[in-house]
């Protein structure tokens, strides 16, 4: 918009989606942030392009990095964005006439993200990190000296002995590598049997890094402290690994993935310390889903948690917030190609479901619509299979108030407790008793706090 008349001029038209523009140094040109029209966007490389700012052609300015690119701004020397380079995570300067992309080194500090540049590109503040060390804020020049640490938030950890966090590599069984990051317990002790739990990202396009972070939903340092070994596999999908990587679970969303874990899983048996009779899962949003493919399509499995799962496409596609992921994931509608919908969803494979099996869900949830929750708990409850299901009500994708956030974890730590180490498990998480109700704020908490955590609700 000219300030001078208020006169409007389009610069990008057409598919994108375009986001985030930041101006060139002298003012002519605009960067942007766009998938440059891929109809498939939701997983292809997100690129830097660049128009003039007076109207024209625009171009792709990055095209040979094979990643998303989180664009920052626009310095005197380059372009700047940030990207993931498979479990590390950085800064890049892009030149935008040549198209080369150079990778800023920060000593010591092979994670880094949120970057905040200063007015000049000099400085860049940034949290950062490393495998088993706790993320903090961090200054540093651009020039190339030492990052200087400004939080010292990490220092909550020193009275624990916490879990060591490794990468891991296997093929999966089409021959794809993949690779994770593996939880040992203290004191781990590679002759002896340990029970494994795999905890699965969402996304799909996320990703899993072997930094030390509060624990979101599985209550992990409390699983590792009571002697499990735990994985997080970056299944296909997942962010870092490139674009053609995370296309590979295109028309093939939970096969390829239970494929990824299951896999993961017997490369570790192999390694001679997981015990496996005593393996289980659980995971969020699309960890929700593979989850409840691994209930739905194994026996292997003692307990397994779908939180925020989808469990039937066709369910999800009518109902959800952002219908066209499934429409690019699955490359079809449910009217248009009903086979790949049902080789797809949990739900069709429910007839070999034996594994009991706790849902959780909020009762908002617009991006995985919770009647797939409703859908997957009666029929597993029509097969006779244990569950237990758990409504956040007044909650959407995320139960982010302490207090359910809270019973979130408790009810996860109690439902494998009992499955994989023998504890009694409570009355309210077993699965011959109703529903469990978590109000949203506005009742005081019950009475009982000792009883069961999935009982507590929020004060206001």
């Amino acid at each position: 918009m000219r300030v001078a008349d208020a006169t409007v001029s389009l610069l990008v038209g057409g598919a994108g989606p375009n986001s985030e523009p930041r101006w060139s140094p002298d003012g002519s040109q605009i960067a942007f942030e766009t998938s440059g029209g891929d109809k498939f966007f939701f997983y292809a490389n997100q690129k830097i392009a660049v128009v003039p700012a007076a109207g024209g052609a625009s171009r792709i300015a990055n095209p040979n990095f094979d990643e998303d690119a989180d664009l920052l701004g626009w310095g005197p020397d380059g372009i700047y964005f940030g990207a993931r380079a498979r479990t590390e995570s950085g800064l890049w300067r892009l030149d935008p006439k040549s198209g080369a992309a150079t990778r800023l080194a920060f000593a010591g500090l092979p994670i880094g993200q949120r970057f905040s540049l200063s007015s000049d590109f000099r400085r860049a503040a940034f949290q950062g990190s490393a495998a088993n060390r706790y993320p903090e804020i961090y200054a540093a020049d651009l020039a190339g000296s030492a990052p200087v640490k400004l939080t010292d938030a990490g220092s909550q950890t020193q009275p624990f002995d916490t879990g060591k966090r490794e990468l891991v590599t296997w093929k999966s069984k089409d021959g794809t590598p993949i690779e994770g990051v593996l939880l040992t317990p203290p004191g781990f002790d590679p002759s002896k049997k340990y029970p494994l739990l795999v905890v699965i990202h969402g996304g799909p396009t996320g990703i899993d890094v072997p930094w030390v972070t509060a624990d979101r939903i599985y209550p992990t340092e409390r699983f590792l402290a009571k002697g499990a070994v735990i994985l997080r596999p970056n299944y296909r999908g997942s962010a870092g690994y490139g674009g053609k990587f995370r296309a590979l679970n295109v028309r093939n969303l939970g096969v390829g993935d239970y494929a990824d874990v299951i896999s993961g899983v017997d490369a570790l048996i192999a390694k001679g310390f997981v015990d496996k009779d005593r393996v289980a899962a659980m995971g969020w949003s699309q960890g929700g889903y593979i989850s409840a493919f691994i209930t739905t399509s194994s026996d292997r499995f003692k307990a397994v948690s779908v939180g925020a799962g989808i469990s039937d496409w066709m369910t999800y596609y009518a109902n959800t917030d952002i219908t066209p992921f499934t429409r690019q994931y699955l490359k079809g509608t449910p009217w248009d190609d009903p086979e790949i919908y049902r080789k797809t969803s949990p739900i069709s494979y429910v007839a070999k479901a034996k594994t009991p099996t706790l849902i959780q869900h909020g009762s908002n949830d617009r991006r995985v619509p919770i009647a797939n929750a409703y859908e997957l708990r009666q029929a597993l409850e029509d097969k006779n299979v244990p569950v237990k299901m758990v409504v956040y009500e007044g909650f959407g994708h995320g139960i982010n108030k302490p207090r359910q956030h809270r019973a979130l974890m408790e009810e996860n730590e109690a439902w494998f407790s009992h499955y994989i180490w023998g504890e009694p498990l409570p009355t309210a998480l077993r699965p011959d008793t109703p529903d469990l109700k978590v109000e949203e704020p506005g009742a005081k908490p019950p009475a009982d706090r000792t009883a069961e955590a999935a009982k507590l609700v929020a004060e206001d």
